[in-house]
């Protein structure tokens, strides 16, 4: 069942980063305090390392036990160890090497020159193994109940590397999916697949500038997931659109208070 979504439109880009990740040091630290630690799913994109060069520079960021934080990804560029479009590469450089984060819980997805060789099918399969082990009886699934999943919205609706009508957003059973020909470059991707971003607490979007507007427009006006994958990605307890003023230009005003940050 999907969960009606919320909106916070902030009034630039520079402004919704700092508030996410604000919201975001909040929302690990009241994990932590609840059940002992938390988990949380990044997204590359540039909304996505805007979020997390926020949370560096966030003076509450010491709020964080980092030691107590599992660390996974959404969608990865199947690409090299360090090369400078993976995006765990990105986040490392935006946030990781700036805190004492425990090694053992920071889950990159593989990389191209790795055990599974350029097979990203293998190496999506190794992934949700992976996921599958840190899963614990009360998750009731094959993945973590992940704290928070971020995801950024591409200008097409894709979340992660699920595209539109591509074969891994239709897919129903598998929680990682090699994805071959991706209409944004590097072709070959690893993805988590729908299923897998339902099983988290919170599903939180981010869409920032012009060029997200119709996307966001037409992910909430209720198409199906299929045509518009961003429709599709909803959290068990809460989703949120976090946008800003120019990516919320085209949403009817019924859909968010006017007076918002």
């Amino acid at each position: 069942m999907s969960v009606t979504p919320q909106l916070v439109v902030h009034r630039d880009k520079a402004l919704m980063a700092q508030a996410a990740a604000a919201r975001l040091i909040t929302r690990i630290v009241d994990a932590q305090a609840a059940r002992g630690s938390a988990s949380v799913v990044l997204t590359g994109g540039r909304n996505g390392i805007g979020l997390l060069e926020a949370l560096r520079s966030a003076p509450a960021r010491d709020a964080i036990d980092w030691a107590r934080l599992d660390l996974w990804w959404g969608d990865e560029r199947f690409l090299p160890e360090g090369d400078p479009e993976r995006n765990e590469t990105q986040a490392r450089a935006a946030l990781l090497d700036s805190v004492p984060l425990d090694p053992a819980r920071v889950h990159p997805m593989p990389v191209s020159d790795g055990a599974y060789g350029t097979d990203a099918d293998a190496a999506a399969a190794a992934y949700a193994r992976e996921l599958a082990l840190a899963a614990r009886p009360e998750n009731h699934g094959a993945v973590p109940t992940f704290d928070v999943l971020l995801l950024g919205v591409g200008p097409d609706t894709h979340v992660a590397s699920l595209f539109p009508e591509h074969p891994g957003v239709r897919e129903t059973e598998r929680t990682v999916v090699g994805v071959h020909g991706a209409p944004k470059p590097p072709p070959t991707r690893i993805s988590l697949t729908l299923p897998a971003i339902r099983a988290a607490r919170e599903v939180w979007l981010l869409a920032a500038g012009e060029d997200k507007a119709k996307a966001a427009a037409l992910a909430l006006s209720g198409p199906g997931e299929i045509q518009a994958p961003a429709a599709g990605a909803y959290g068990r307890a809460r989703t949120l659109w976090l946008l800003d003023a120019a990516a919320a230009a085209e949403l009817p005003r019924s859909l968010y208070p006017p007076a918002q940050a």
